[in-house]
């Protein structure tokens, strides 16, 4: 596999080692957004090798383009998981010294708050990639913004998923700003092929969907709250069907007693792998997905919106964190401010009412996923190899 040589930057990249607590089979944007940066950086003829936690029993790894290690850690953010990355970096640092690092979520970003200070970890380029919520996390406490400082001045690039991100990380860590650039993301690759388009049948009922983990900034209460208001005739016409793992803070008795005389059916699919999704998409005929504050938490961007676009469906979510880059108000979606539940529910009984305008927002949602490329992420993060040798 070749490997690159000098980046547009003026430094040498040999190789690029993607360091991660979420990877597959975790679910979630964050384990899509690790494997396609990588993928798009193997495309560039970057030596890609992703470090990631251990297969849970059984699981089966999938054929990569890349190397895949796998370390022994679970993969959450605990601090047995934070000293088990750490233990793994300084073990390897002698690698590391002559790749580019590429940290892309919070995970390993903890383990290296710690690391810089033994002078012990210096890789060639050290690349971050941003969400949203871990910069409000990192600025909240005074060690941590402290700490984040130093790291800040030590990396080479730094990526956000959104404008909204990158202000929020200029706002916390203005030193930083000259080394921001924003890469959004794209479809994962495999949807590119297998997107479909809504199959409403005569008399059907109306399917709004939401595909996210069962947790309180995820929104699914607000949708349920809102459809509820809905005259009864409209209720009468739709469905409502949640795809998501239980989360926690027993959300999901919450949203099961807020189900109950809806006056309509609440489906729980539950967590519904990846290759099976398609289905689901093909059946529903609105996305939704109205995120809402929630401690530190914030919508970045929002890749399952991308992907629900990609299938034809019209959108309805808040205006809230990056989702205006992700949705873009009455034209891949209806965008609503967080906490007006009248507006929901005037949202949602327009695309019931208009089918019309459900087919014009869900095409225009689906070109503009499609015509997103993770590669145009990849160079801008990571730049153009301009010379090549072999391994």
């Amino acid at each position: 596999m070749p490997s690159p040589g000098s980046s547009p930057i003026g430094q040498s990249a040999p190789s690029l080692i993607l360091v991660t607590h979420e990877y597959h089979p975790h679910r979630g944007g964050i384990a899509v957004y690790a494997a396609e940066m990588a993928r798009a950086a193997h495309e560039l003829n970057y030596h890609v090798e992703i470090w990631a936690p251990a297969l849970p029993a059984g699981a089966a790894e999938p054929v990569w383009p890349f190397q895949v290690r796998r370390l022994p850690l679970s993969g959450d953010h605990s601090l047995r998981s934070q000293w088990c990355m750490a233990r793994e970096l300084i073990a390897h640092a002698d690698r590391l010294n002559d790749a580019t690092l590429y940290i892309p979520e919070p995970g390993p970003l903890l383990a290296m708050l710690l690391l810089q200070y033994f002078d012990t970890i210096r890789p060639a380029r050290l690349m971050l990639t941003f969400h949203g919520s871990e910069i409000q996390r990192l600025a909240s406490r005074r060690l941590l913004r402290w700490s984040s400082n130093h790291l800040l001045a030590k990396t080479t690039r730094i990526s956000v998923v959104s404008e909204y991100a990158r202000q929020l990380l200029q706002k916390h860590f203005p030193k930083a700003a000259d080394k921001v650039v924003v890469t959004p993301g794209a479809l994962r690759a495999d949807l590119r092929f297998k997107q479909s388009s809504p199959t409403a049948l005569p008399g059907a009922k109306t399917v709004i969907l939401t595909v996210a983990r069962l947790n309180p900034r995820k929104g699914q209460l607000e949708v349920i709250n809102a459809l509820k208001a809905l005259p009864p005739a409209q209720r009468a016409s739709l469905e409502y069907w949640l795809v998501g793992a239980h989360g926690k803070e027993n959300y999901d008795n919450v949203l099961a007693a807020a189900a109950i005389d809806a006056g309509f059916p609440v489906r729980f699919l539950g967590d519904i792998p990846d290759d099976r999704l398609g289905a689901i998409y093909a059946q529903a005929d609105i996305f939704a997905m109205t995120s809402m504050p929630h401690k530190h938490s914030v919508e970045g961007f929002g890749l399952v919106y991308l992907e629900a676009g990609a299938h034809g469906l019209p959108i309805v979510a808040h205006a809230i964190g990056g989702v205006p880059e992700a949705v873009i108000d009455g034209e891949t979606g209806l965008l609503v401010t967080p906490g007006d539940t009248a507006a929901l529910t005037l949202a949602f009984a327009r695309l019931l009412d208009d089918i019309p305008l459900r087919r014009r927002l869900g095409e225009a949602a689906r070109t503009r996923a499609l015509n997103r490329t993770w590669r145009d992420s990849a160079l801008a993060l990571f730049g153009q190899p301009t010379s090549l040798a072999p391994t």
